[in-house]
């Protein structure tokens, strides 16, 4: 017989409640129970005598009181957009330093990156500002400015040192995340993007919780041509379906790759069930575009660089402006407002 997970909680439950961890009872639920997670729990008539009493009076009720705090503190942030995949490997992480490199060439707007990829922070590398550390004032954290329109905030800039592992449960990852979206003083933006690790879980469910007050305008999913990378991708959909975060369309990331010298396109990953633009049509979510290989863009990245700053006529950085001006539609902004044609 095949070995079976243990019964999971209710979606629903999950999703409404990501940050509380359900009682631990140590007995059944007896009949008339009003709910080890109510308003009651522990103090009901029907809670007298019953073994579980003190632990269900004693379980955290009722909504997160700095939920107000985070929705104010965002106020002045336009638009919110995760960038979300599933699968590890697909280069979300650059992806989102390359959107947010376009978005930033536009100087009439700022934007933000928030690395909720804790385990594994590269954002900072990426953006070139891996050394610097994070100040803090009487009006709360300050982001760390890549540019005049561009900051940053993950928790590399908190590391003793650079290599250090960060081993952590998931009540102390939420906890940075709130801490992230509670301190920071983001200011007035026009964009902040999240950056997200692999995966449905407890960053996920973190971030939806504490923005879903101040309101998020979708997520940007990404992925790569070859089944293995869809597959988990569509989780990443479902996840974001059941969560009631709109998806404003899917990336094709390392899409072919072009070589520098001709700009010739060859495919590395070859698109066995037909890439990502079958499965935008097959999930019915707008299709954003492919980006192509390009070596330079890892060199870019490990040095710290702008892409778009470097080489602004290559196939990939045009695919990736027609990616933000897809963004731009999905979100109802003027796409030649937010990213001009050349």
């Amino acid at each position: 017989m095949a070995p079976s997970l243990e019964e999971p909680e209710p979606v629903q439950d999950v999703l409404n409640n990501p940050l509380k961890a359900r009682p631990q009872l140590v007995a059944p639920e007896p009949e008339h129970c009003p709910g080890p997670e109510s308003e009651s729990a522990g103090k009901a008539d029907s809670c007298a005598g019953c073994p579980n009493q003190a632990i269900c009076a004693s379980a955290p009720k009722g909504p997160d009181p700095d939920i107000p705090l985070i929705s104010e503190r965002l106020s002045g942030v336009k638009h919110k957009i995760l960038v979300l995949s599933g699968k590890g490997g697909v280069g979300k992480s650059t992806f989102t330093s390359l959107l947010a490199h376009a978005f930033a060439t536009n100087d009439d707007m700022t934007i933000g990156i928030m690395d909720t990829d804790i385990c594994g922070p590269s954002i900072p590398k990426m953006m070139g500002v891996e050394s610097e550390t994070i100040h803090i004032s009487n009006t709360g954290w300050s982001p760390v400015w890549v540019a005049d329109n561009l900051g940053v905030m993950s928790i590399q800039f908190m590391l003793p040192n650079r290599d250090d592992a960060v081993i952590w449960r998931g009540p102390k990852k939420n906890g940075l995340i709130k801490q992230f979206l509670k301190e920071v003083e983001w200011g007035n933006m026009d964009f902040l993007l999240v950056d997200t690790p692999p995966g449905t879980s407890d960053e996920h469910l973190s971030v939806n919780s504490f923005l879903k007050e101040s309101g998020i305008d979708g997520a940007v999913m990404v992925t790569t041509p070859q089944e293995v990378a869809l597959l988990d991708v569509r989780k990443e959909i479902d996840f974001c379906k059941k969560a009631g975060i709109r998806v404003l369309g899917l990336v094709e990331n390392m899409s072919g790759f072009v070589c520098p010298k001709c700009t010739h396109e060859s495919q590395i990953f070859k698109a066995t069930t037909g890439g990502g633009a079958a499965l935008a049509k097959e999930m019915n979510i707008p299709f954003l575009g492919e980006v192509p290989l390009d070596p330079r863009i890892g060199m870019a990245c490990d040095y710290g660089e702008s892409f778009f700053d470097a080489y602004p006529d290559s196939p990939a950085c045009k695919a990736l402006k027609r990616v933000v001006r897809g963004v731009a539609t999905e979100i109802g902004l003027d796409a030649q407002q937010v990213l001009p044609d050349d």
